[in-house]
C-alpha cells in the first residue's frame, strides 16, 4: 500500500498532479495563450453567490456506504464546502450506487471506486471519510484513516470491545485528526437542550439517568451454512469479513446489519441504542472522560453506579411517548425526558422555558455540519473520539455484565474488571491478520 504522505505516479487525483495542472494554467494565462476570447466563470465556482470555491471544499471519500450510510451521505452532499470524490467499498452494487449519486450531484463522472478501502486512503488529495461499513469495521477502517492522514465521521457502534475503545481515542489524540462518532443525537435541539438542564444545575443536583438499550440481552453471531462464495470483484467477502473470525459466505450474513459488533456478538444489548443512549447520559453527568464503576443485570434492567455516585439505569419499558431513543435525567428537583419524536417533557413547565422550535426524527445534518467546521478549524466533536471511547465502553462493560448475568466492577483508572479473569478476558478479542493496528 502506498503511503498516504507519498506522491502517488501518474495518480491525476494527487494534490501534487492539481497543484501542476493549476501552475500550468497560471503560467498559460500570464503568457497571453488564453486572451484570444473572453471567460466567463460563473460566480458560484469562485465562491461567490454562495459557492464555495473548489479549493476551499473538504475533499470526502466514503467506505463501506449501504442504507444508513446513503442517508448521511446525502447529509454531506447537501453542504456546498463538501466534494465527494471517491467510494470504497467490498460490493460492487454499492460501488455503483454511490458513484452514481455522486456523479448525478456533481454533473460528470469523476467519482472514483475502490473495492480496498486500503487504495482509497493512499489517496493524498482526500481529507476525510466517511465510514459506514458493519459494526466489524468500523473502529479498524477509523484507525486506518487516522494513520493515513484523514479526518474521519464514523457511524456507531464505533467499537468491538473496551480495548479497541482504548485504541480507538489513542489513535486520534496521536495522529491529531478529527472524529465524530454517528451520535447525531448529540447535535439534536431537544436532546441537548434537555442535558443542558443536567449540566447546568437546573434538575438540582443529579441522581438519576435513565437509557434506553433496545434489548438486554446478547447473541453469539455464530456461523451459518456455507453458500457458494461471489467472485472477488462483486463481493469480497475476505475483505467483508476483515478483523472479525473467519467464518464460510452466507448471504444473511453479508446483508446483515447486526454482523459482529463486538466480542463475537450480534445481539448487541446495550450497545445498540446503548451507543446513542448511554452516550447522552454519560454527556449529561459530564462523564465524557469516565464510565459507571460497577454494572448489575436485576430485574429486566441493568443498573450502573459514576464514580460520582449517580446511578445509570438501562431499561426496556417504563418511558413516556416520545419516540425511540429516549433518555430520562432526574435530579433532586426536578426531572426532564425526550426522546426522537423531538418533545421535551419536565417535572415542570418553567424548566422548558427557551426550548426552541421542535426538530423530530433525528436528522443527521446539525452533525455533520458540527464535523465539517471541526475539520476547518481543528477543534474538538461534539462526539469525538475521547467521548466515544468512555461511552462505548460503558456499554461494553454492560454487556459483559449482561453476558456473565452477575455483578461486575471496573476500575476506569486501569480500565480492567477488579478481580475478575473471567470478565477481563472478555475486554478484547482476537483479530485477524493482517488486521491488527
Amino acid at each position: 500500500m502506498t503511503n498516504a504522505n507519498q506522491v502517488r505516479r501518474g495518480d491525476p487525483h494527487s494534490r501534487a498532479a492539481v497543484s501542476n495542472r493549476r501552475q500550468f494554467l497560471t503560467t498559460a494565462m500570464k503568457a497571453g495563450a488564453l486572451l484570444a476570447a473572453p471567460l466567463i466563470v460563473p460566480g458560484a465556482v469562485l465562491g461567490k453567490d454562495g459557492g464555495v470555491a473548489p479549493s476551499e471544499r473538504i475533499r470526502l471519500g466514503g467506505i463501506g456506504i449501504g442504507n444508513r450510510g446513503s442517508y448521511v451521505l446525502s447529509c454531506f452532499l447537501h453542504e456546498a464546502d463538501v466534494q465527494f470524490v471517491a467510494i470504497a467499498d467490498v460490493k460492487e452494487t454499492r460501488r455503483q450506487s454511490v458513484k452514481k449519486l455522486a456523479d448525478a450531484k456533481y454533473g460528470n463522472t469523476d467519482c472514483a471506486m475502490y473495492r480496498d478501502q486500503r487504495d482509497l486512503l493512499a489517496r493524498d488529495d482526500i481529507d476525510a471519510v466517511l465510514i459506514a461499513t458493519g459494526p466489524n469495521w468500523h473502529a479498524t477502517a477509523s484507525m486506518l484513516a487516522a494513520n493515513a492522514g484523514k479526518d474521519v465521521y464514523c457511524e456507531k457502534p464505533c467499537t468491538k470491545n473496551i480495548s479497541q475503545s482504548l485504541a480507538l481515542a489513542e489513535t486520534f489524540r496521536r495522529t491529531g485528526r478529527i472524529f465524530q462518532a454517528g451520535t447525531q443525537r448529540r447535535s439534536l435541539p431537544n436532546f441537548v437542550f434537555s442535558i443542558e438542564l443536567a449540566r447546568q444545575g437546573k434538575l438540582g443536583k443529579l441522581h438519576t439517568l435513565y437509557a434506553h438499550p433496545a434489548g438486554l440481552h446478547t447473541v453469539s453471531s455464530g456461523w451459518l451454512p456455507g453458500e457458494d462464495e461471489p467472485p472477488k470483484e462483486q463481493v469480497d467477502w475476505d475483505l467483508y469479513l476483515g478483523p472479525a473470525a473467519w467464518r464460510p459466505f452466507n448471504k444473511k450474513l453479508l446483508d446483515g446489519f447486526n454482523f459482529e459488533k463486538g466480542g463475537g456478538m450480534t445481539g448487541g444489548g446495550c450497545l445498540e441504542w446503548g451507543s446513542h443512549c448511554v452516550d447522552l447520559c454519560q454527556w449529561a453527568n459530564d462523564a465524557d472522560n469516565t464510565a459507571p464503576v460497577e454494572y448489575e443485570p436485576k430485574d429486566g434492567k441493568l443498573f450502573a453506579r459514576y464514580p460520582n455516585g449517580v446511578q445509570l439505569i438501562l431499561r426496556n419499558d417504563g418511558w413516556l411517548p416520545l419516540g425511540s431513543c429516549p433518555v430520562r435525567f432526574e435530579g433532586e428537583t426536578g426531572w426532564v425526558e425526550t426522546g426522537d419524536n423531538g418533545d421535551i417533557v419536565a417535572s415542570s413547565e418553567s424548566l422548558l422555558a427557551g426550548k426552541g422550535q421542535k426538530i423530530g426524527g433525528y436528522p443527521a445534518d446539525f452533525h455533520v455540519r458540527d464535523f465539517l467546521e471541526c475539520v476547518k478549524s481543528r477543534g474538538r466533536t461534539r462526539a469525538n473520539a475521547d467521548a466515544a471511547c468512555w461511552a462505548h465502553i460503558a456499554c461494553h462493560a454492560a454487556n459483559i455484565s449482561l453476558f456473565l448475568n452477575r455483578k461486575v466492577t471496573f476500575d476506569v483508572k486501569k480500565c480492567e474488571f477488579i478481580g475478575d479473569e473471567q470478565a477481563n478476558r472478555l475486554r478484547s478479542e482476537a483479530l485477524r491478520e493482517p488486521w491488527r493496528i
